[in-house]
């Protein structure tokens, strides 16, 4: 099972490798896994299976259950992967969860990419420590070692330290700091009566034709917002080299690459599945939750973006050389 496991073979495969050692009806193991899916606690599944089809089920069997997922999941998350990505979108989603009798604050390291057809796949999902360049590093160097060779585009937030990571380990990788990212930052502490107008002018920015407009754009600002929020344009100045990468690009691939949307989607719909579930037991509880709910969402994801032939030709203009024949 080292490819993505598709909705299809997830019924017929994972449901049957986890009914025969436990000798239940794959069916009823199905549904117990797709209540668990979309975030159902234990006891609610105990109550909708008695309710439902007058049958008692225990705490302990539906955590037998779902516990035989683990290493489904973990096979999953050390598959071979693709050599080659034309963009990578890297985001963190973060949880609660219960560690040597303590509360911590646990991030998600998700990896969503896209490959040289146009369709989107999870690469990955791994729980560390709160979100850090270091912990990015590991999980690009497991990509690596999951045989990816070479990522076009990576598309990432402003995380300190998040652009060296990326070089390290794919240094010919262009990276394309989060837009959507940069304009809440610069928002935080704008003054109620000014935001409207203040993004109105940064809209200017990154909304510009080219690089040069955008410049332009941003010396305007500069001039008209910092001697009342002098730290706006001089963050944008400062990370400018990997929030301008997409003005090389025609608008097709701006469209794809300026913002984290992709991931961010797909976080949204993590967080609807866990939102009942404030603490997590261990960072396996976590894990096997969010496989799960994986599993559910990407069934949906068929075939390519509609417009990958465009996005295609233009990523062949400037990365021709490093496309597999």
């Amino acid at each position: 099972m080292t490819d993505r496991l598709s909705s299809k073979s997830f019924n017929c495969v994972v449901v049957r490798l986890i009914a025969r050692p436990l000798g239940q009806n794959p069916a009823f193991i199905k549904k117990i896994l797709s209540m668990y899916a979309k975030g159902m606690t234990i006891g609610d599944i105990e109550t909708h299976i008695r309710d439902i089809y007058g049958i008692e089920v225990s705490d302990t069997t539906v955590s037998r259950i779902t516990d035989k997922i683990l290493p489904i999941a973990k096979e999953w998350q050390q598959r071979p992967l693709e050599s080659v990505y034309a963009v990578v979108f890297l985001d963190a989603i973060h949880y609660h969860v219960r560690s040597e009798g303590q509360i911590v604050k646990k991030a998600v390291y998700i990896a969503i990419g896209i490959n040289l057809e146009g369709k989107k796949d999870v690469l990955g999902m791994w729980v560390g420590e709160n979100e850090s360049a270091k912990f990015w590093a590991t999980v690009l160097n497991s990509l690596r070692n999951r045989g990816v060779e070479d990522i076009f585009i990576a598309c990432t937030d402003n995380l300190t330290g998040f652009s060296a990571a990326i070089e390290a380990v794919f240094p010919r990788t262009e990276i394309q700091n989060c837009i959507i990212h940069q304009l809440r930052n610069s928002s935080k502490y704008v003054s109620y009566k000014d935001i409207k107008e203040l993004m109105k002018d940064l809209k200017a920015v990154y909304g510009a034709v080219d690089e040069q407009s955008a410049l332009d754009a941003l010396d305007v600002f500069s001039e008209k917002w910092d001697k009342k929020y002098p730290k706006i344009s001089k963050s944008w100045r400062e990370n400018w080299a990997n929030l301008s990468t997409y003005f090389k690009f025609p608008e097709e691939v701006r469209r794809l690459i300026c913002t984290t949307n992709a991931i961010e989607g797909f976080n949204r719909q993590l967080r609807k599945v866990t939102k009942e579930k404030s603490v997590f037991p261990t960072d396996d509880s976590l894990f096997k939750m969010l496989y799960l709910a994986m599993m559910n969402i990407t069934a949906k994801w068929t075939g390519r973006r509609q417009d990958w032939g465009i996005i295609y030709a233009q990523l062949s203009i400037f990365f021709g050389d490093r496309i597999p024949e």
